[in-house]
């Protein structure tokens, strides 16, 4: 009995010193030594004990309490993450300071009203041209700012699933080392420095992905993901990643080796990381595009009804079109055609005599005879002095005869502005946005009138009310008002992120209080402990020493 006793308390001072050890090790499961009374005997009418016995060493784990930390960690991971996406996009604007897109798009419509009051004023035009170089130059380069966000995420998403799969397979590693120590859940003790990697290795796994995981009851676990499995009864499957095209850049994305199944929504740091680039910054690149290609079809709308000083000798349309049968609108092209026409003037640079030809564009879906870019060439190549061909690339080319030159006037039809004829912006988005290099190399081109000659500033003065015109592309907004109600959407939605990560984080501090309580190290606990064994073995040693003596009483008598 006192033998069995001196080995309980001598094991017991050695469990409470392996929790004071690993007191402040990150991670560390308290362990407690089970006792439980020995088997008892009958002698005579008595029935004795036979002392204390150890039962095992356990973990004090609470598995429900350990399920709850796992779903706060990866909600808060997920919250973190599209958080630091909202402030690296906040970073970005914030940075343009005064001179943010408002601020350019106003001082371009700035420079368009000061040519509308002095149309002929040559370095007002190569004011506008600049101001309008400098506005395109600006959504590019937020534009570019926005991808480098988007794809310092991807690289990052592509570490986490190399760390996932290292975890994955520490887990599906440590699995059998545990049955084995365990002897199959035979034993009623723990492996407890293996169980500790595991838990750990669960933990980070569990901000990564948002996992369950079930006890086999042998000492091993199988581990899931959303609907599928990771390690099941001893088989395992990895992430992978696999790209898509999204935007203009080659994004990654996350499956499971073996079932192929996509990373589910909710929680976990690979998640809030795919819904931060693709929903945050690639949504804030949506309502950029759609600011952009506004500006560029309202604009060029107009734009393309106007003549400069001086017309073309030669253009080529910007836009391509791969079927030239297919109707004008239903060929492709990324703004609007509609039944209309404009007209097409031919200019004797001689003398200064101007033919105009009504180009009609029949769009009324009748007769089958709609306008195509086939038809529309031939109609403008019959015109006299004007030679009209389409290029390989399926664009329309123009060219005048010697001594002439080409001018554009009253499109009700937006053919001109679709194909980018005669207009000031080339592009059709944030990343491809530009003024034409036409108006760059010769600005007597810019079309400031409507065919009035000097001092007509008809066009110019319809254009610099574009800025504050409600557009119905843009849910009726102006150009700056809808910028505006971005980027103020993008200031509540970042508050309201943080504040979500901040409950996050205090719940998750409130379950990490509790999993202290339950499974972490007290010092004080742990040394009364220690006392508690010491004077228990005292106790038991004063006993062996007691029955000694009584043995030697006897054995002298």
């Amino acid at each position: 009995m006192s033998g069995r006793s001196l080995q309980a308390f001598t094991t017991g001072i050695s469990v409470a010193g392996q929790n004071v050890a690993n007191a402040n090790t990150p991670g560390y499961i308290r362990e407690e030594l089970n006792l439980d009374p020995s088997s008892s005997y009958r002698s005579g009418s008595l029935v004795f004990g036979t002392g204390v016995q150890v039962s095992g060493i356990r973990q004090q784990i609470n598995t429900f309490l350990e399920t709850r930390v796992h779903a706060a960690k990866g909600d808060l991971a997920a919250s973190s993450a599209k958080s630091g996406i909202y402030s690296q996009l906040e970073t970005v604007l914030n940075e343009l300071g005064d001179d943010d897109l408002s601020t350019a798009l106003s001082d371009f419509f700035s420079a368009i009203q000061n040519l509308a009051n002095e149309p002929d004023q040559a370095t007002l035009r190569q004011a506008l041209i600049g101001q309008g170089t400098d506005l395109a130059r600006d959504i590019t380069d937020l534009r570019t700012r926005v991808d480098e966000i988007r794809s310092s995420q991807n690289l990052q998403l592509q570490d986490l699933v190399k760390e996932a799969n290292a975890l994955i397979d520490e887990i599906d590693r440590l699995n059998p080392q545990i049955t084995q120590v365990e002897a199959g859940g035979l034993l009623q003790s723990d492996a407890g420095a293996l169980r500790t990697q595991r838990y750990n290795a669960l933990q980070r796994l569990s901000e990564i992905v948002p996992v369950q995981y079930r006890d086999r009851g042998d000492g091993g676990i199988d581990v899931f993901m959303g609907g599928d499995w990771l390690i099941l009864d001893g088989a395992k499957q990895n992430l992978e990643i696999f790209s898509q095209p999204d935007r203009g850049l080659s994004l990654s994305y996350v499956r499971t080796t073996s079932t192929r199944s996509l990373l589910p929504d909710g929680a976990g740091q690979l998640r809030g990381i795919i819904d931060g680039r693709d929903e945050i910054a690639g949504g804030f690149i949506d309502d950029l595009d759609r600011l952009t290609a506004n500006l560029v079809g309202e604009f060029n709308r107009i734009y393309s009804s106007g003549d400069g000083a001086v017309g073309y000798t030669a253009l080529l349309s910007e836009r391509g079109i791969s079927d030239t049968a297919a109707a004008l609108n239903a060929a492709g092209l990324p703004f609007n055609v509609k039944h209309g026409g404009f007209d097409l003037k031919v200019v004797n640079q001689a003398t200064g005599e101007v033919t105009t030809t009504r180009i009609t564009i029949d769009l009324d879906g009748l007769n089958a005879n709609d306008t195509t870019l086939a038809s529309l060439t031939a109609v403008v190549g019959a015109v006299t002095n004007v030679t009209a061909s389409i290029d390989t690339s399926g664009r329309l080319s123009l060219a005048a005869a010697n001594g002439y030159e080409l001018k554009f006037g009253d499109d009700t039809s937006g053919a001109l502005a679709a194909l980018g004829i005669n207009t000031f912006f080339s592009g059709k988005d944030s990343g491809s946005i530009a003024v034409q290099q036409s108006l760059r190399a010769d600005p007597r081109l810019l079309a400031t009138g409507r065919g009035g000659g000097p001092g007509d500033n008809r066009n110019v003065a319809a254009l610099a009310r574009v800025l504050d015109t409600p557009i119905p592309g843009l849910q009726g907004q102006s150009l700056t008002g809808f910028y505006e109600s971005v980027v103020s959407k993008i200031g509540q939605s970042a508050a309201a992120e943080s504040g979500l990560a901040q409950g996050s984080n205090a719940y998750l501090q409130s379950l990490l209080s509790q999993r202290e309580q339950y499974s972490g190290v007290s010092l004080d606990e742990e040394t009364i402990k220690i006392m508690e064994f010491q004077r228990s073995f005292q106790s038991a040693a004063r006993l062996i020493s007691t029955i000694d003596e009584l043995l030697g009483v006897l054995m002298n008598m």
